[in-house]
């Protein structure tokens, strides 16, 4: 799981017990720590997305990279990625 994963599951919890609880079992998640590489990937899958008409977040393109360039799946409900799936190989 890359950091922006882990804030966006754990935003938006006003309840602290709720919020912990979460965050307890997130921490079978270790992070995934970032490099110049998944950054400079993530900004040409933007740029080869939007070629395509594809439009997409940053935080979007960055897990695209990160799981093209380590060989991770991506589990999502988010519907945006099965366009990005039109260009890359997720």
């Amino acid at each position: 799981m890359i950091g922006s994963i882990r804030h966006e599951l754990l935003s938006g919890i006003s309840d602290k017990d709720k919020f912990e609880r979460l965050r307890d079992k997130l921490e079978a998640f270790k992070d995934v720590q970032l490099n110049q590489e998944d950054y400079e990937r993530a900004a040409e899958i933007s740029n080869e997305c939007r070629r395509n008409g594809i439009q997409g977040s940053l935080i979007d393109f960055l897990l695209c990279a990160v799981a093209l360039i380590r060989g991770m799946s991506i589990f999502t409900t988010d519907k945006d990625f099965k366009n990005y799936k039109q260009v890359l190989s997720i």
